[in-house]
């Protein structure tokens, strides 16, 4: 690997899907603002999700309806008018 263009500040922080309440502890270096104490009684910062393993249509099995903030209303007011009926 290259020197120099890996982060360096890999701490554990919690990721948590937003649709299902699923959480899981990770190492990671994106930042967050919010924090949340984790089964350990350690706090950690947290990072939410849209979709993850336990909610992906892939890993379940099951289709899922997931709308997060009208991305399929702003698509189809975006190309609806391209779109045949």
């Amino acid at each position: 690997m290259k020197k120099g263009i890996h982060p360096e500040d890999y701490r554990l922080v919690i990721f948590k899907d937003m649709s299902n309440g699923f959480s899981f502890v990770s190492s990671s270096c994106a930042s967050s603002t919010e924090t949340e104490k984790w089964e350990d009684g350690n706090e950690y910062p947290l990072i939410k999700l849209d979709i993850s393993s336990e909610s992906h249509p892939f890993f379940t099995g099951k289709m899922q309806f997931v709308d997060t903030a009208g991305r399929i209303d702003k698509f189809k007011n975006r190309y609806g008018k391209n779109m045949k009926k």
